[in-house]
């Protein structure tokens, strides 16, 4: 008894913290696939909280982050957490997929490829 009691323990120890970041994870993209950004934010403020030892979960967090806030016509804010990724997890699959979204916002003219306050020399 005192056997089960012990696993019973050491798994609501470590299994709760996964359990509850794949569900809200899951919840997010139910509710992006349903176009509900609000819902989506709320639940990966969830994962946050849930995952803050856990790193690995970031990239794809700030992923379905920045697709929210594109999605939202938010796009310098989503360029800048396409940014994140990239600079933070430069070798992650995420990183990739920023660098994708990054080019397509700015093919379509929603963030330029030169940031607005680059220092520019002055005429002579």
């Amino acid at each position: 008894m005192r056997f089960v009691l012990f696993v019973a323990l050491a798994l609501s120890v470590t299994g709760c913290t996964r359990w509850s970041m794949n569900h809200h994870m899951n919840l997010a993209y139910k509710a992006y696939d349903r176009g509900n950004c609000e819902q989506v934010m709320l639940e990966l403020s969830q994962v946050d909280r849930a995952s803050r030892a856990r790193r690995y979960m970031q990239p794809e967090v700030s992923m379905l982050r920045g697709q929210c806030l594109e999605r939202q016509k938010l796009f310098v804010d989503a360029a800048q957490t396409y940014q994140f990724i990239i600079t933070q997890y430069p070798n992650s699959e995420y990183a990739f997929r920023a660098r994708a979204r990054l080019e397509t916002l700015q093919s379509l003219g929603h963030y330029p490829t030169r940031s607005a306050s680059a220092i520019r020399p002055t005429a002579s």
